[in-house]
């Protein structure tokens, strides 16, 4: 079903109101029949998209709200979350930064709602990947992140007023004698701490 404008090809061109198929609607402007410029899709699941089509995909800026109750508001490319955007999850995260192919992908701030703790730093479709900082309550860390984890040389720097530098070591996996049915799971970087300082740059006493 469809009402609205038309042009003389009697395609849809203009502002109209269509049913899909599928059951979805979409209320917004058109171009030579096609979905172009700024609009609003209701899915049937209960997801709704208001934004900016470019022939009949998302494309410019434009709100994603998923039925799981996630949201992403920022840029699309040809249907893809790209650009700069914010992403809220269903548990309650946020992450704000860049996006390639529907990915975190580039700078990004990563908040956790539970813990309230921040990874802001590089990202790697989708995965923490790169130099970044890993904000917590009290302290925090700062060092390279590889697949998700801290790996590398890097430093913890306390509110109390210390430091304290070190590396994360990829322990490695012992061989069992038994062939196992399942590979074992990749055992959590170790930190090994190298020493202590303070926050200021020391400066020797002058003796009496």
């Amino acid at each position: 079903e469809y009402e609205g404008d038309r042009n003389s090809e009697g395609q849809r061109h203009g502002f109209g109101k269509a049913v899909l198929p599928n059951g979805d609607t979409y209320e917004g402007q058109y171009d030579c029949g096609l979905r172009n410029g700024p609009g609003t899709y209701r899915f049937k699941n209960g997801a709704l998209y208001i934004g900016n089509y470019l022939q009949n995909k998302k494309h410019g800026r434009g709100v994603f709200f998923y039925p799981d109750g996630s949201k992403y508001a920022g840029d699309w490319v040809q249907d893809q979350r790209q650009g700069y955007g914010e992403y809220l999850y269903a548990n309650g995260d946020t992450y704000t930064g860049e996006w390639a192919n529907n990915k975190r992908h580039g700078q990004g701030t990563y908040v956790y709602k539970d813990t309230a703790s921040k990874y802001v730093g590089c990202w790697v479709n989708g995965i923490q990947d790169g130099p970044a900082e890993l904000i917590h309550q009290n302290y925090r860390f700062k060092g390279r992140f590889l697949n998700g984890k801290p790996l590398g040389h890097g430093k913890f720097i306390f509110d109390i007023g210390c430091e304290q530098h070190g590396e994360y070591i990829q322990p490695v996996q012992e061989k069992e004698e038994e062939d196992e049915e399942e590979p074992p799971l990749p055992l959590e970087p170790i930190w090994k701490a190298s020493e202590i300082s303070k926050l200021t740059p020391w400066t020797p006493h002058v003796e009496e």
